[in-house]
């Protein structure tokens, strides 16, 4: 069989480069539901679970520094297949880890496959996106990774409720599935036409001049949405149970993946939305959303926490897929990949910092003490946020009427 017999069609590369990114965040989303059980079967604090959660988008965070602008040079399937190699050895070690230690170190390969994989996966679902189609790219890569999310944590509960070795068998199950994605990637074509295709050394974080304040927009709003991310996916867990208290993993998982359903479909609905616009609204609605949360810990409401999960749902698509939209649409083609990863760059550092702090204050002052300062640190950025989109939104504005004027002006004098 030929190499073009053995190569996917344009739109089956579209599908696989989401079901990347959706298999990223099932790798990033999966111990969530097991963290409770770390605490109570291996006596660990929340402050190490935490640890655990943060370490990831440290390792992440790491990668993208040195590794960000690779899929530009090697090709998006390459890179890709290394972050699934590192996903897969990530998830085995879970799957058979014995202690906290090796799920640190299981963690770490998380990060690093995660981190080679998801810029690259993004950038692809964006080129081999049909003609006219490529503002849908940022929404379709949005939905994919919240699906990623309602898995990691409807299976994982599913699996350690019901089924043996509930601290196991879920990431068994993960590898499996990351195997069989590795499988369709390797049938991806090698290149894009939009990749530099260069010899590769490392050279940190670039952003084209051009469009530093799109990138700084984006990376405002990624970062609020990972904050309020890791904020769910930490404590997430444990605030359910609180308010529940249920002993039932998948009504906790349940619950939680409420969230990720309102992703996927707020990011679908909205995919032909402006991403300035997008992100602008995002940020009012992530702001409500924190004010349910405070609400929901403080009262102890059921119906307050599910709804705190249907808005924060909505506010993370906007601002995620405005985001990857704004930067995905207007970074040199021949660089895409790198500047995704800059913004994703930005994103996992607050996502980790966010982990590591609030785990720290949930143990020495419990849950509602990290929540207040929590809300601190996701208001700043989702009003940094709406700041800087009102300011891009002016200057774009400003600059089209200038063109217009121009024209205007070309067409008198032609006329003349």
């Amino acid at each position: 069989m030929n190499r073009i017999a053995r190569t996917l069609p344009r739109a089956a590369s579209y599908w696989t480069a989401a079901a990347v990114a959706a298999i990223a965040l099932w790798t990033s989303g999966a111990p969530s539901t097991t963290y409770p059980l770390y605490e109570s079967q291996w006596h660990v604090t929340t402050a190490v679970t935490n640890a655990v959660f943060a370490v990831y988008p440290a390792a992440l965070v790491v990668v993208l520094l040195v590794f960000g602008d690779l899929a530009d040079h090697i090709g998006r399937r390459a890179a890709i297949l290394l972050g699934l190699a590192a996903m897969l050895v990530g998830t085995l070690l879970f799957a058979l880890a014995p202690n906290i230690g090796i799920v640190f170190v299981g963690r770490v390969f998380m990060g690093v496959g995660v981190g080679l994989a998801l810029s690259p996966a993004s950038a692809a679902v964006l080129e081999f996106s049909r003609a006219g189609r490529e503002r849908a790219a940022g929404s379709v890569t949005t939905a994919a990774t919240a699906l990623g999310l309602a898995l990691a944590t409807l299976i994982g509960g599913a699996l350690i409720q019901y089924a043996p070795f509930p601290l196991h068998l879920d990431f068994w199950v993960l590898t499996v599935v990351i195997a069989a994605v590795a499988a369709m990637v390797w049938f991806m074509p090698r290149h894009t036409r939009d990749e530099a295709r260069g010899a590769w050394r490392p050279r940190g974080v670039a952003v084209a001049p051009g469009i530093r304040l799109m990138y700084l927009v984006a990376a405002l709003s990624m970062s609020t949405a990972y904050m309020f991310g890791a904020i769910i996916l930490s404590l997430g867990a444990t605030i359910a149970e609180q308010i529940t208290h249920a002993t039932n993993v998948l009504e906790v998982g349940a619950i939680m993946a409420v969230m990720s359903v309102f992703i996927g479909a707020t990011a679908l609905a909205t995919r032909t939305v402006r991403p300035r616009n997008s992100i602008s609204i995002g940020a009012v609605v992530t702001l409500a959303a924190f004010a349910l949360l405070l609400d929901a810990a403080y009262t102890g409401s059921l119906p307050v926490f599910v709804a705190t999960t249907i808005v924060a749902g909505s506010g993370y698509a906007l601002m995620f897929s405005g985001a990857l939209a704004l930067i995905g649409q207007n970074a040199p083609a021949h660089h895409r990949a790198g500047t995704i990863s800059a913004v994703y760059l930005v994103a996992y550092l607050m996502q980790g910092a966010t982990a590591v702090a609030l785990g720290f204050i949930a143990t020495g002052g419990g849950l509602r003490s990290a929540l207040d300062v929590g809300a601190i640190g996701v208001g700043v950025f989702a009003i940094g946020s709406l700041v800087t989109a009102q300011v891009l939104r002016a200057r774009q504005n400003a600059a089209e009427s200038r063109t217009a004027a121009t024209a205007h002006t070309a067409s008198i004098a032609f006329e003349e």
